[in-house]
Formats: C-alpha cells, structure tokens, sequence
C-alpha cells in the first residue's frame, strides 16, 4: 500500500505540473501567427476603431470617466489577449459589468472601483486555478437570452440621464435603478438642452446605421462622432463633452480607499467576479464558434480575465469581461490568432498617446448614440420569438430572467433564472416517468389475476417519486407483483428510497415482490439504499420476464394449495 500511494504521488505531480503550465502562455499561441499575421493585424486595427467609442461610452455611463473606459480597453485587453484561453477573445469594458457598477458606484463612491476591480479579479483568477471553467455549461439559452435582454433595456435607459442635461456626468447622481433613474433625469430635464443632444444622438446612430449600407469597412460610430464633434467645435452649442484627458496611461498603484469598508466591497467584488466569468465565458464559447479559430480553455479564460482584470484596477480602471460584440468583430475581419486582440489594444493606447485632445472634445450625447443602438442590436427579434414560441417553460424563464435584469441585479436575474429553468426541467422530467400495469405475456394461467406485472418507464427521481410509490402501493386483490426496471433510466437516491419503502411495504402486507431487469448502472446504487436488501430473497432477483412470472405462478399455486389444505 505504502509503494502504491508513493508511486501515485508523483503522478499527481505531474499531472499538476502539467494543468498549471496549460493554464500559462506559450509558444502554441501563436505557432499560427507566422501564416495569418497579415489578416490579425487588420482585424485589430478594425477592432480597435469599433472599441473606441465603445470603451469610451462605457467609461461614462458607468459613472467613472472616458479615461477609464479606455484604460481598461487597453490594459485588460492587452493582459487577456496574452493570458486568456481564447485565441480571439477581445476584453474591455462592457455594457453588462457597467450595469452592475452603476449601483456599485452610487452606494461606495467611484473611488472603490480600482479595488473592486482587483478583488474581482483575484476571485475570477482563483476560479480558473479550481477549474471551474465548465459551470457556464449550466446556464440555459433562454437565461442567457432574457438576461442579454434585460442588460440591453439598462444600457439603453441609461443614456437617458447624458440626453435631458449637460450638468449629469453619470448615473451616480441617480438611483442605482436604472428606470428609476430615467424618472428622476426627466424630471430635472433641461428642456432647451435635450433638442440639442436628441439631435447629436440622431447623427451618430444615422452614420451608423449607413455607413454599413454603404460599405460594410466603413465605421459608422467614429465618422457619427468625428462629425458630431466637428459640428459641436464649429456651431455654439451647449453639449456637454468629455473634457480633458491625459495623452499617458497613469502608472500602476495600488487603490486607495478606506480599509474599514473592505467589508462593504466583498459582496459586490463577488457579483462583479460573477459577472465577468459567465459573460467571458459565453463570448469565448461563441468565438469558437464563429470560426475555426482552434479549441477555447476555459479554465485558462478565467485565470486570464482574472489576471485582466486585477491589471485594471491597478492602473485605475474598471473590471473587464471578453466582449461578444468585438471578439466577433474581430473574427469576421479574419483574426486568427492573439495577435489581433494585442493590436487592439496597442492602437488603442496609440489615440491615448496621440490624439487625447480631440477625443476631449467628444459630446457625452454622441457617446449616449453609441450605446443606445449597441443596446438595439443587442437584442434579436428572432430569437426572441423563438423563445417566446419554444415551451412556456422556456419562454417563462426568460421573461422572469429579463424582468429581474431590468428591476433587480443582474448576478440574481442569472441565480433565478438557473432555478426558474431547472424546476421547470424537472417537472417536464418527473412527468417522462410512466407508471402501468401489465397484461402477462402468453395464455392465461390460473391464478394470474392475482399477479400484478408493473412496469416503470423514464426517470425515476425524487419529483416522480411519491407518484410511483402511490400508484404501485394502491394495487389491491394480488399476492405477486413483478416491478420490471428494463425501461428504467435515470435513478437518484430518493427514487431508489422509494423503491425500498414499496418492496418493504408489500412486503408487510404479504405481497410477494420480484424484481426483473435491474440495469447494471443502477446496481450498486440499489444495493446501498437497501433495494435488493428489502426483498424477502435473492432468488427474487430476475433477468428475463418469462422466468420472473414463472415464479410468480409458483407462489400463486403455492398459496391455493395451502388454502386447500
């Protein structure tokens, strides 16, 4: 034994070894690079511009800055790109962790957001090392598509507070709600502004929604905004802009804020970290998807978001999640491999550097344009109908995912959802288990209306149990019943228990029971629970049912003689 458990030691060495490297970057990553290099860079240019307006947008409606919004693109995105299990994943800021920073900004103060940032990220890291990569697995379509959904209506009311007022700079001087805080912007409107930023909106959603008509390369939201800002520099306006921006990233530090409140951040570093590993996840499974693009590792995804994330904070920016939109932006303008999500990144620390003045000069409303009909987009009407038209459970579950999105939180939308889905699949499962009694096989023998053959199709798990319990314990008038299991499929402890308590209760009655075609898999789970135990003798154990109701004939003959007697 004790040279079995030291040979067995190294093993488990080396397989950790083995795990850990896999979770690291190497030269594999880009063995590709060398035959797609061309086509990468020019999907991390395209990606790069689509990001901008998009990191910057994000940065502000989270209540932080557009500084922020662009740090994160490049820090995250550079560290995800290297560390992350995708080869084409792009990460940054998103519409659904600015949802939940939103509230988080309101209650702790836009401070706090570097630290919830790391905390986060240490916890998705520690995820990855504890390969839970696979539990996105878990989450049904339709909770998924009810809480795009509901993410999709936030993003859109929140660009409500930027188009009534140039004084709001954020959703921090509203409620966290994000409908409550569209009641509360309009009510403080200023109505000479809205015509003006309602106008700057217009534009830039007009140029992005033709720009594609025209030529599917051209960038409708930077040429909307490039001509809004124009427009705003030439004409006496009274947009709001972004205002001054630094033309360098800020150095690495660790945040400051009042160690006292470390508490107060737990709980919402939690849902962040919640946040960034299912939508990561998700955007990573769609990638592959995409394209061939060679196989995800999702345990890696999560230590590479985790690693993105904690680099965030450190430089002052916010939590980062691989973005759906962009990673497949930048699979269908032909990246292949992490090069393309690294050049995102460098072109984006390449405006910072080089053009922080102009993108100063950006209205808040022609960013509010942006992620409005980002928000639009978001959302398919053919999906949606297919939900809706799929099972009312299906369609129950998104609706319910979807209006708790939109009033509640998001990480809570996603937990009910799980469990709206996963009652409802196990009703649906409960009632695939059949219950019936039999006609025996061949020609009639005396004695056989006293033997009752009951045969259990489909599932038998603890939803379905009470049911078979009753229906075969209220068979009345017989002295044998053989329980045929041929059909039997999945079994879990209680309808094992429930079994036993039927055997041992016919039993009590003088019934006697017989078992045919207990299935190998369920064999040892039967023993346990004390199935084969309750039975009044292993002869009662059967294969084949001719065997079984032969005996059962016997017993039957058996007693006539002994009431003769």
């Amino acid at each position: 034994m004790k040279r079995r458990d030291a040979a067995a030691r190294p093993r488990r060495g080396h397989r950790a070894a083995a795990y850990a490297r896999g979770l690291l970057p190497s030269r594999e990553d880009y063995r590709a690079v060398k035959h797609t290099w061309r086509r990468d860079l020019l999907a991390g240019v395209t990606v790069g511009i689509v990001a901008l307006p998009l990191a910057l947008g994000f940065g502000v409606s989270s209540g932080l800055t557009a500084e922020a919004g662009l740090v994160t693109a490049i820090v995250a995105g550079l560290l995800a790109a290297v560390f992350g299990g995708s080869n084409v994943q792009v990460s940054g800021p998103t519409g659904a962790m600015v949802v939940v920073l939103v509230p988080i900004v309101a209650l702790h103060g836009a401070g706090t957001v570097a630290a919830v940032s790391i905390l986060a990220g240490l916890v998705v890291l520690l995820a990855g090392l504890l390969r839970l990569g696979r539990a996105v697995s878990f989450i049904p379509w339709p909770v998924i598509e009810g809480f795009t959904l509901g993410i999709a209506v936030i993003i859109f009311l929140q660009q409500v507070p930027l188009l009534v007022s140039p004084t709001l700079s954020g959703a921090g001087e509203h409620s966290a709600n994000a409908v409550v805080a569209v009641v509360q912007a309009l009510a403080g409107a200023d109505w000479s502004y809205v015509p003006w930023a309602l106008g700057a909106a217009a534009g830039v959603i007009g140029c992005m929604t033709l720009a594609p008509r025209l030529h599917a390369a051209l960038p409708g939201s930077l040429i909307g905004i490039a001509l809004v800002t124009i427009l705003t520099a030439v004409l006496p306006t009274p947009l709001a802009v972004i205002g001054v921006l630094p033309a360098s990233l800020p150095a690495p530090a660790l945040p400051s804020f009042d160690v006292t409140a470390f508490g107060d951040l737990v709980a919402p570093a939690v849902t962040v970290a919640a946040l960034a590993a299912i939508e990561s996840l998700l955007s990573a499974r769609v990638a592959a998807s995409l394209a061939d693009t060679g196989p995800y590792d999702p345990d890696r995804e999560l230590v590479g978001q985790g690693i993105a994330s904690v680099g965030s904070g450190l430089f002052g920016g916010m939590p980062a999640t691989g973005a759906i939109a962009r990673t497949a932006v930048n699979v269908r303008s032909g990246g292949r491999t992490r090069l393309a999500s690294i050049t995102h990144a460098l072109v984006l620390l390449t405006v910072v550097l080089f053009a922080a003045g102009p993108i100063g000069a950006i209205p808040l409303a022609a960013l509010a344009g942006v992620l409005m009909l980002t928000a639009v987009r978001m959302v398919h009407g053919a999906t949606v109908r297919a939900i809706l038209h799929s099972t009312r459970s299906d369609a129950a579950a998104f609706v319910v995912t979807a209006l708790i999105t939109i009033s509640l939180d998001l990480i809570v939308a996603v937990g009910i959802g799980v469990v709206c889905a996963g009652f409802f699949a196990i009703r649906n499962l409960s009632r695939a288990t059949a219950v019936q009694r039999e006609e025996a096989p061949g020609d009639p023998a005396p004695g056989d209306e006293h033997i009752a053959i009951v045969r259990i199709d489909g599932p038998l798990i603890f939803a379905a149990a009470d049911r078979v319990f009753d229906t075969v314990i209220g068979l009345t008038g017989i002295s044998v019943v053989i329980i045929r299991m041929s059909r039997l499929e999945l079994v879990d402890a209680t309808g094992a228990r429930v079994l036993s308590e039927i055997v041992q209760t016919l039993e009590r009655r003088g019934v006697t029971v017989l078992i045919k075609g207990i299935q190998p898999g369920h064999e040892e789970l039967f023993r346990t629970v004390g199935v084969l135990a309750a039975l009044r003798h292993q002869n009662h154990l059967f294969t084949d049912l001719p065997a079984a109701l032969e005996h059962a004939r016997t017993h039957i003959r058996r007693r006539s003689g002994d009431r003769s007697t």
